[in-house]
């Protein structure tokens, strides 16, 4: 769109960029990448938030059924949410899966954010009970490089079971040592029929710091048996990647564990999202009611290191 030429994601946080080309005849609605509003709500800074707010046709006009308060508030930055709640954005009106992004501030770190209207009747028990977990299990597991990482998450089965339903073996101590000190001087194919395993409270993880086995359908499939699980992989060149499996069947794919929620998305499915964007590890273990106290069963060293049989996964 003309005067958005050359425009970066850096220069949502450049205020004197934006209003340079706002009053050189930017259109503050549109943009060839979307809703500059939206874009800055999500990315910029509150002070171009609030330029643009002020020049945009309607400070709620939804893109793909959202409007840019609700992208300020899925994005966790409160400083721009609360910049377009002061340009007139309404925080209570419903949007993804009846969600508003007042109610559904209500349920993450700033849940003052908004003032509740008398009518606004707050998050359920349940829900506020699955936020708390959330915040828990997120701060449980912190931030750490999970990228080519693939993971298992399994419910209501311990290490010794997973172990057993793998017809896996300990991997050898000298073996493990030595691969452990730089996997990648090891052939590819035979560092892929390693993983580690490790109980978990609500159940165990497998995991593979170094490869996608655990989250792959031959994994998942012996797993699940009269259970049900997640499947993970950090995909270096594709992004995270998640898969469902229940009682040995894997009944969805090309999941997207930490993004935003989507169109469509039921209500459990919108909180869930929102509580553990950009956090996909934390995702995958909440499907399956994992409780880690911290990232070790994810990074290792796994309770058990495991030789997995050379099969087709």
């Amino acid at each position: 769109m003309a005067g958005w030429a050359g425009v970066t994601w850096d220069s949502w946080r450049d205020h004197g960029e934006i209003r340079a080309r706002l009053d050189a005849g930017a259109d503050p609605d549109a943009w060839e990448g979307g809703s500059p509003l939206h874009r800055a709500a999500g990315f910029g800074t509150p002070e171009v938030v609030a330029e643009l707010a002020r020049r945009v046709t309607d400070v709620d006009a939804p893109e793909h059924g959202t409007t840019a308060l609700w992208e300020a508030v899925a994005q966790h930055r409160p400083d721009n949410a609360r910049a377009l709640a002061a340009a007139g954005a309404d925080p209570w009106r419903p949007q993804l899966g009846g969600w508003s992004p007042g109610r559904l501030a209500l349920a993450g770190p700033t849940p003052d954010l908004f003032p509740a209207p008398a009518s606004e009747p707050g998050l359920t028990e349940a829900e506020q009970a699955t936020a708390r977990r959330g915040r828990q299990l997120v701060r449980a597991l912190g931030v750490f490089p999970h990228e080519g990482t693939g993971l298992a998450c399994i419910a209501g089965i311990d290490a010794a079971e997973a172990i057993r339903l793998l017809d896996a073996h300990p991997a050898d101590e000298d073996l493990m040592a030595d691969f452990l000190d730089d996997p990648d001087e090891y052939d590819w194919d035979e560092g892929l029929l390693i993983a580690g395993v490790t109980t978990v409270p609500g159940g165990c993880i497998v995991t593979q710091p170094w490869g996608y086995t655990p989250s792959t359908p031959g994994v998942l499939t012996r797993l699940t048996v009269g259970t049900f699980g997640y499947g993970f992989y950090a995909n270096p060149k594709s992004g995270n990647q998640g898969s469902i499996a229940r009682n040995g069947t894997v009944e969805a794919h090309d999941l997207h564990p930490g993004g935003g929620p989507d169109q469509g998305d039921s209500p459990s499915e919108v909180l869930t999202a929102y509580l553990y964007r950009h956090h996909p590890v934390a995702h995958a273990c909440a499907f399956a009611g994992l409780h880690p106290t911290d990232p070790r069963p994810v990074t290792g060293p796994a309770d058990t290191w495991i030789q997995l049989p050379d099969l087709d996964y």
